[in-house]
């Protein structure tokens, strides 16, 4: 679709279903989940388990080949739980498995197919336990690349980025850049520069809203019925 074709009015009833089904369908498996989220497909993000905690403000974008899955498989009593700050961004793919504790702080960005987990899930030996499980903690506003693994036990930095495809063996330290296998530091960053989070994107989400809302009038105002039924039925290259 090089377009889109959707008159306004069928657009803003589409958010309202994605928001009605959360309502109504994931937010009961969540333990918390905070005001303002934004769900794209929702009906492809899996909750598992519990305690999973989802803060205020997120964006979570699933898709159909590419769904999100947060689960819980606690290896003892009591163990396991996932929390996930404020203004966070949960890209297709991303799959997160806690058997002892997930933490990732306030404006953390998670790619499309990033793996997190803080188990081995089976033995080196006994193949049938959970195998060594280890806390992991990505910090605030750290940016985990396209296909990364975090493993257990990890502690990724403050602002630091995990390159695409990096498998994260070791702590990442603050301000730095990660890449490979095992993931490396390949850049220091500089801890004095003025770094723009997504909480600050979010300061005014009244006026955020506002904006989308009139980008949206304006790119869709024009779309009738007929033309949207035409394209979805007989769509052309130039739409």
């Amino acid at each position: 679709m090089r377009r889109d074709h959707r008159p306004y009015f069928i657009k803003r009833a589409y958010l309202k279903l994605q928001k009605l089904y959360v309502d109504h369908f994931l937010r009961p498996q969540f333990d918390k989940l905070g005001k303002g989220f934004t769900f794209m497909k929702p009906w492809h993000v899996e909750i598992f388990g519990a305690p999973i905690e989802l803060g205020d403000f997120a964006t979570v974008i699933a898709t159909a080949d590419h769904k999100i899955r947060l689960s819980i498989w606690p290896a003892r009593e009591g163990n396991g739980g996932i929390r996930i700050g404020n203004c966070c961004l949960l890209c297709p793919g991303l799959r997160v498995h806690s058997a002892a504790s997930v933490i990732i702080e306030d404006n953390c960005m998670l790619a499309s197919n990033v793996y997190v987990t803080d188990a081995d899930w089976h033995g080196i030996y006994d193949r049938v336990s959970i195998g060594s499980t280890a806390a992991v903690k990505i910090q605030a506003n750290a940016w985990v690349g396209d296909s990364a693994i975090v493993c257990k036990g990890v502690t990724i930095g403050a602002n630091s980025i995990v390159g695409a495809g990096a498998v994260v063996v070791s702590d990442v330290p603050d301000n730095v850049i990660v890449a490979g296998n095992p993931a490396r530091i390949v850049k220091e960053l500089d801890p004095k520069a003025n770094f723009v989070t997504r909480s600050q994107w979010y300061a005014n989400p009244r006026k955020l809203s506002d904006d989308f809302d009139l980008m949206d009038r304006r790119m869709l105002g024009r779309n009738t019925m007929q033309h949207w039924l035409r394209h979805v039925f007989f769509p052309t290259k130039n739409g």
